[in-house]
């Protein structure tokens, strides 16, 4: 095998791989990604069992073969070198040989033999969305994933789509039972992918679906099959296993009476929120609000850590009363919200809060209150 490749194309394709190959494993050549050498292209392919990876940048091929390579070393080799180009050769005894001006290192590598398969989609058919979309609805909803490993239902996003009218949605869920977060988009399709009933795509697959489109402000394709969603870019394709249970009915913890109602600039409550939390610890995260006409004041008190106290001004023309939430929930609520007024609806009793963007529908999280 052997070929000269642009460097930063090889370093971005490398990158790619990282947070899919195995950091510990019993299994040494998870840790590795596999290189193939052919047709004016060089592949590189990642998996581990769950997710599989394989993208092809153009390359200059002087001989054809494939080896796999420790994904970490390959990475910090190229970063270093610092020419635009890389001459990379596998001598007879699996050792690849990288070069570039006068810097040269050499790292043994594995045959590709042992390599787990990473599926061929053949005929699969896939369906365009822009990649923002897809960027947008894990930003909003990724922050409420269960991170509670007995709970593998929950240790993903939900997503399904639906038609109404002439176009299609994607509508994408997380709750870890404390809090829900509920995002949904309009693909502006109108032929799209069609599913009986929702998917769970687990939190590991679900980062690099980011990590890929955030690399694409163009369309990319997505596809559904067996208990895979795979999507597909320009040169990449990522196969992520989904998760096999059945998801909560989260139509079921949407409150259906109204609560009470207030309003105020996203920015103020986020950075008063934000000095409660200076207060927070493990074992206490809590912060009280106490609403009054126009007002809110909001109060952390912490035994082992000290009090806060703060006060912000609101729509509200309602009576006085007092309420607790995690505020690390309500941090996380806001922060993916754009728009710069918001609106808390405060559930009665142990009813849960919501917490959504004035001017935006679309976007919606859940938080359930604490005891006082």
């Amino acid at each position: 095998m052997e070929f000269n490749i642009k460097r930063e194309l090889f370093l971005g394709g490398i990158q790619k791989t990282l947070g899919i190959v195995e950091k510990k494993t019993t299994m040494p050549i998870l840790s590795n990604l596999l290189l193939r050498a052919g047709q004016n292209r060089v592949t590189i392919i990642a998996t581990d069992r769950e997710i599989g990876l394989v993208a092809d940048y153009e390359a200059e091929i002087l001989r054809e073969g494939e080896i796999t390579l420790s994904a970490r070393k390959l990475h910090e080799m190229v970063r270093e070198i610092q020419g635009d180009t890389i001459h990379v050769v596998k001598n007879e005894r699996d050792v690849v040989i990288l070069t570039s001006n006068k810097a040269i290192y050499r790292i043994p590598g594995i045959p590709a033999d042992d390599y787990p398969l990473v599926a061929d989609q053949g005929d699969l058919p896939f369906y365009k969305v822009k990649g923002g979309i897809l960027k947008e609805l894990i930003r909003k909803t990724a922050f409420a994933i269960s991170t509670d490993e007995m709970r593998k239902n929950l240790c993903g996003v939900f997503m399904e789509t639906e038609k109404t009218g002439e176009s299609f949605w994607i509508r994408m869920v997380a709750t870890d039972g404390h809090r829900l977060s509920m995002m949904k988009m309009d693909t502006g399709e109108n032929d799209f992918l069609t599913m009986e009933r929702g998917v769970i795509i687990p939190r590991k697959g679900l980062v690099e679906i980011r990590r890929l489109v955030d690399d694409e402000s163009g369309d990319v394709f997505l596809g559904i099959r067996q208990g895979m969603c795979i999507v597909k870019t320009s040169h990449t394709l990522l196969n992520v296993s989904l998760v096999d249970g059945e998801y909560p009915d989260y139509r079921r913890v949407i409150p259906a009476e109204k609560g009470v109602l207030l309003s105020m600039e996203k920015d103020k409550f986020l950075h008063a929120l934000r000095r409660m939390g200076v207060i927070s610890s493990e074992r206490y995260n809590g912060v009280i609000m106490t609403l009054s006409p126009g007002k809110l004041i909001l109060n952390s008190n912490n035994p082992d850590v000290g009090e806060a106290n703060d006060e912000i001004d609101v729509v509200y023309a309602g009576e006085g009363k007092s309420v607790g939430y995690n505020v690390t929930y309500l941090i996380d609520a806001l922060d993916v919200i754009d728009e710069g007024q918001v609106e808390f609806e405060i559930g009665e009793g142990m009813k849960p809060g919501i917490v959504r963007a004035i001017g935006n529908e679309n976007y919606f999280c859940i938080v359930m209150p604490l005891k006082l």
